[in-house]
């Protein structure tokens, strides 16, 4: 996977040569560069804002140094059919950026990160290479504001670039962890001493009994996922839960309906 990074301020993005995704760059699974945007500016000053047309608070960034910048990155001329490069916008008002959404990009050869600053990027930046064929994903890593894309950016390239083969050592370890493909969030998870300031593990993760283990496992992933993120219930599979699950989850107040579907009824929670 290629990866550039655009952006005012390289050193910002220094710490993507730590940990897993530095070795995974030193190793060459995942080649990442970092631009400096005023590289394509154009006059002395190195101008890469202006204020915002019909007034306004802040500044703007200019639509034609991006374009330079972005032309040299992506070659619209390729035929639609051959690109395989996806250019990631980081805003606020951009769509959620999700574990789905990171297996989907970690499936791109080629990603190219806008970190826009000031007010953000002219408009226009995005509907230009969308017309040009390009897919553009405006995302947001959470509702709050940050002063740039750069901190975004290094958020979506760890999440992505863990998942390309290669860069995390143990691959079973992103199947199991929060977040994972089963759609849940992931379980307790111990290690030892297993007493420690008088507090046990769970007796069951001590009996070596791996099929009893990975029915808890389930069950308080389903429990944990049901308290505290009930919205992705309501997204599971039903045809993916067997007799137990359905049981676990309508202890805390989540039905099956004749067409196939999970709704919540405070009313049937089990005390």
């Amino acid at each position: 996977m290629n990866i550039d990074v655009v952006t005012i301020f390289p050193d910002y993005l220094a710490p993507l040569n730590l940990s897993l995704v530095g070795k995974a760059r030193q190793e060459g699974v995942v080649d990442i560069a970092v631009h400096d945007l005023r590289e394509w500016t154009t006059d002395r000053h190195r101008t890469v804002d202006d204020t915002p047309i019909g007034g306004g608070a802040g500044m703007v960034m200019k639509p034609d140094v991006w374009a330079l910048a972005l032309d040299d990155l992506v070659d619209p001329a390729t035929p639609q059919e051959n690109r395989d490069t996806v250019i990631v916008i980081p805003t606020p008002s951009g769509r959620t950026f999700t574990q789905a959404l990171a297996h989907e990009l970690a499936l791109a050869s080629h990603l190219v990160f806008a970190c826009g600053r000031y007010e953000g990027i002219d408009a226009r930046v995005a509907e230009h290479y969308r017309g040009q064929g390009v897919r553009v994903e405006e995302l947001s890593i959470g509702d709050y504001v940050l002063n740039g894309g750069e901190v975004a950016s290094m958020v979506m390239i760890e999440a992505i670039a863990r998942l390309v083969p290669g860069v995390v050592g143990n691959p079973e370890s992103l199947v199991e962890e929060s977040h994972g493909a089963a759609g849940l969030l992931e379980y307790p998870v111990y290690t030892r001493p297993p007493q420690w300031r008088d507090t046990s593990v769970p007796e069951i993760l001590l009996s070596g009994h791996h099929a009893k283990i990975a029915r808890w496992r389930r069950d308080q992933a389903l429990q944990k996922t049901a308290v505290k993120r009930p919205d992705m219930i309501a997204l599971l599979d039903v045809s993916a839960l067997d007799r137990h699950d359905r049981m676990v989850l309508e202890e805390h107040g989540w039905t099956v309906t004749s067409d196939g579907k999970l709704v919540y009824s405070p009313a049937a929670v089990t005390e």
